[in-house]
């Protein structure tokens, strides 16, 4: 996608299109609308006193301009309350002034969406504002036959109209009045963490009968090849030797090989491990012996987005370079059914030496971060911090608006809880009370695999915690925003690379803690 940066008025702009943003609680244009407004004669404002524009948010009114403006279009974007506008908005009504204007046909379209009066710091607005366009404009529609839509690859910007043919926006330019270099740096900083987003996003996407394990570490191999990451991929005789014994045990009822894929980004010191981020890699998840119901099965692809989001962000990370070394970890696996499969009743041996008293075989996520932060303790990263699908728990909490935070150091949480604030990704902090322990006590192991289902969510972080020493550590369940069930103004269904963003901004605080850039 072509984005660039324009100073320009609104007004001016040379584009086919040009979206502008309105408070519903102003009671006069402002800003690039009022600039707008007279340009052709009024006519926003009559629509707003007719009432045809309110300013609620995301609301979308399309206007023909009739060559009064250079733009033949104009979206006009409700931003809804003034004192509730942030960067956040700024990227939604982004996306869905994209998603509006490509279904028009528009080609070149212009983002005017805050100014200097509106409350957001430009820079943050113009980032925003590239993030929320090139997620707004994403689909997955490379498995789709040419009559019914793109069938050549993922796109960030394609959509069928009624004709069958696809519709395209070429050019995305953010309008600001600001400093060029500051915005335009803005820009590069949300169109890399945008990319990286729908990079996840693929992941997430595909079927599980081509991103096996094995394909998962490949593409994770090629994204390291291409931005200069190292990335170490590992088969099961490796983890015979480190004695991961959780991890090979949910793999055993494949036939297809667990990987163990380490990405590292070397920016700090090379004295200092660094934090690591780790995602939980099951390609497909059945349940194994104790199997899900068939309905919604389907959606058990998506049950690696942990890993997809650690695999987005060291992308995202390598392009941007901070000054801090990272470690991305994913265990991947799936979790099947067969002959060998483990059962309700085993005792697995974690690479700590910990045993687990295997309880139900469709919670299995937290035996292969279990293997997976045991490694990272090994290796002295800290802090640690995993993105995992672990809980349906998660979801009956809190639904599919926020994600919940499990830590067992307050400044690490808080340092996650900042980097989502500023990524737009949501986080909820919950409980980890001693009192939880005693659900997860085992009579024959170390740690029950389950703590039942009061608290399930909390008795799962429970459990992980067991597996990371005393290093700081915090654990998001992503279970109920890794993707979206249905099509809605700003997004398309399917994965939506949760977590991406938050990694990378908490990379990026960490090293300006440490004194880098």
């Amino acid at each position: 996608m072509d984005v660039r940066v324009s100073t320009r008025d609104v007004q001016q702009f040379d584009g086919d299109a040009v979206a502008v943003g309105v408070f519903s609680d102003d009671t006069e244009l402002q800003g690039p609308a009022a600039a707008l407004d007279e340009a052709m004669a009024g006519v926003l404002t009559r629509l707003r006193a007719s009432g045809e524009i309110t300013g609620a948010a995301s609301e979308v009114t399309l206007l023909h301009t009739l060559g009064k403006i250079e733009p033949e279009r104009v979206a006009v974007i409700g931003l809804g309350r003034r004192d509730r506008f942030t960067a956040e908005v700024v990227r939604r009504a982004a996306a869905i002034a994209c998603r509006a204007l490509r279904k028009a046909g528009a080609k070149r379209v212009g983002l005017a969406l805050a100014w200097a009066e509106s409350g957001v710091n430009l820079a943050q607005a113009a980032r925003a504002a590239t993030e929320g366009a090139l997620l707004g404009l994403y689909s997955f529609s490379r498995y789709k036959s040419a009559k019914t839509g793109d069938n050549t690859a993922s796109s960030a910007s394609g959509a069928s109209g009624a004709n069958g043919k696809t519709k395209e926006i070429e050019s995305i330019t953010i309008l600001g009045r600001g400093r060029e270099p500051v915005l335009r740096s803005a820009v590069e900083r949300g169109l890399i963490l945008a990319e990286s987003t729908n990079f996840a996003r693929d992941l997430g996407n595909e079927p599980p009968n081509v991103l096996t394990p094995t394909e998962l570490a490949e593409r994770a191999r090629r994204m390291a090849a291409e931005v200069g990451l190292n990335c170490e991929v590992y088969g099961p005789d490796w983890m015979r030797e480190q004695g991961m014994g959780a991890l090979l045990g949910v793999a055993q009822g494949s036939a297809e090989e667990p990987r163990f894929i380490v990405l590292e980004y070397r920016g700090g010191h090379a004295e200092e491990p660094g934090p690591a981020f780790v995602g939980k890699g099951i390609t497909f998840d059945s349940g194994g012996i104790s199997i899900k119901p068939a309905e919604g099965m389907q959606a058990m692809k998506m049950d690696m987005c942990g890993a997809a989001a650690v695999i987005g962000a060291m992308r995202a990370i390598a392009l941007l370079k901070p000054a801090i070394n990272v470690t991305g970890i994913v265990p991947t696996t799936e979790n099947m059914v067969g002959g060998k499969a483990y059962r309700p009743g085993d005792i697995l041996r974690a690479s700590n030496g910990k045993t687990i008293e295997i309880v139900n075989t469709d919670a299995e996520g937290r035996l292969i971060l279990a293997d997976a932060l045991s490694y990272a303790v090994k290796q002295h990263y800290a802090p640690l911090v995993d993105a995992a699908t672990l809980t349906g728990a998660m979801v009956v909490a809190l639904g599919h608006v926020r994600a919940g935070i499990f830590s067992n150091d307050e400044t690490v949480q808080r340092a996650v809880i900042s980097a989502s604030e500023i990524a737009g990704e949501r986080l909820w902090p919950m409980p980890m009370d001693p009192e939880y322990e005693e659900q997860i006590q085992s009579e024959v192991a170390d740690v029950r695999q389950t703590g039942g289902r009061p608290a399930g969510s909390i008795t799962a972080a429970k459990i992980i915690s067991r597996f990371v020493d005393d290093q700081p550590w915090a654990h998001l369940d992503i279970a109920g925003v890794n993707d979206r069930s249905s099509k809605n103004a700003e997004s398309d269904a399917g994965a939506t690379g949760f977590g991406v963003r938050t990694f990378v901004e908490l990379a990026t605080l960490l090293a300006e803690r440490n004194g880098g850039k």
